[in-house]
């Protein structure tokens, strides 16, 4: 199994980077796991907010076009379909039983994405109604990947 995060922006304090390194070695055992950072883009030097999320988008299809027709896309949206530890885990052990391998986890920058990004994605995947910076928000992901190879492989994991 493989786990991509493509994610909007660099992680700038230590804090932010300590904890998902942390996830990350704790993820290894489980499923290759990496982090593709795209660079944010400042709407004045974009055009606005359309053309700044234009291109963060067209550099996210990228990374995503990289990793394969195969890859299944997951994009973190507030309009997206919320979900348990365990839903999130048995939805991912679905998947695999359907010959998925390949799973990429797209977080947006701070102004959403793009079109192309949302048609790209196969599915979206909601944190709830709360608004979580981005840095945040991939700590919360990478915890909840772990957590949910730790619930499919039958393994204890804090409650």
């Amino acid at each position: 199994m493989k786990f991509t995060v493509v994610a909007v922006g660099k992680l700038k304090e230590r804090f932010w980077s300590d904890a998902c390194a942390e996830y990350l070695k704790r993820l290894q055992p489980y499923a290759k796991t990496q982090v593709r950072e795209i660079a944010d883009v400042d709407p004045r030097k974009a055009g606005g907010v359309d053309g700044a999320r234009d291109k963060e988008g067209a550099a996210i299809c990228a990374e995503l076009e990289k990793l394969g027709a195969d890859t299944h896309v997951v994009l973190l949206a507030i309009d997206g379909k919320e979900r348990s530890s365990e839903g999130l885990s048995k939805r991912l052990d679905n998947l695999m039983l359907q010959g998925k391998s390949n799973f990429a986890f797209v977080i947006g920058g701070s102004d959403g994405v793009s079109t192309a990004v949302r048609q790209r994605a196969d599915e979206l995947l909601s944190f709830g109604p709360i608004t979580l910076p981005h840095n945040l928000a991939r700590v919360v992901l990478l915890e909840q990947l772990y957590r949910t190879q730790k619930i499919s492989h039958g393994e204890p994991y804090h409650k």
